[in-house]
C-alpha cells in the first residue's frame, strides 16, 4: 500500500513537472521584424524594417563596442520617437515601422551597428554592418578616396 501511494505521488510530480512545454519567462517573437540585418555602404545607409508586432520598443544601440541605452528623454510608451546620436539615428516612425539610418563610416574597418529590440520577455536584435572607408591603390602606396 506504501508502495502504491509513493509510486503514485512521483507520478503525479513527474506529470506536473513534463507538463510544461516551455519554460517559464520566455515569450515567443511577438516583434516579428521583417528583416534582422542589413549591409550599409561606407558613405552612410539607411532602413526601414518593418514589424508584424505593434508592441514594442528600442531597449539599445551599440555601435561597435559604445553601448547607448537607458534613453530617459525619450518615452517609450509613445507609438513614434527618435534616438539620435552623433553617428545614428534611429526611429519608431508607428507601432509598426522601424527607420535605422547612420552617417558615413570614417574607419578604415567595418563598423557594427546594433538595435535592440523589447516586447514584454521578448528581445531581438536588428544588426547593420557597414563597409569600410574605401581605399585605392597608387604605385604601390594606398590612398584614401
Amino acid at each position: 500500500m506504501a508502495k502504491a501511494k509513493i509510486l503514485s505521488l512521483m507520478t503525479i510530480l513527474i506529470i506536473t513537472l513534463f507538463a510544461c512545454t516551455k519554460p517559464k519567462g520566455i515569450w515567443e517573437d511577438n516583434i516579428h521584424l521583417s528583416t534582422k540585418s542589413a549591409e550599409f555602404n561606407a558613405s552612410g545607409d539607411s532602413v526601414t524594417i518593418k514589424t508584424g508586432g505593434d508592441w514594442w520598443w528600442i531597449s539599445d544601440v551599440s555601435v561597435d563596442s559604445t553601448w547607448y541605452y537607458g534613453f530617459t528623454s525619450v518615452d517609450m510608451q509613445s507609438d513614434n520617437y527618435t534616438i539620435k546620436e552623433d553617428c545614428f539615428t534611429v526611429e519608431r516612425r508607428d507601432k509598426n515601422t522601424l527607420f535605422i539610418k547612420v552617417v558615413a563610416n570614417p574607419n578604415n574597418v567595418k563598423r557594427i551597428i546594433t538595435v535592440g529590440l523589447e516586447a514584454g520577455d521578448y528581445f531581438d536584435r536588428v544588426t547593420i554592418t557597414q563597409k569600410p572607408k574605401s581605399f585605392s591603390a597608387r604605385k604601390d602606396k594606398y590612398f584614401l578616396k
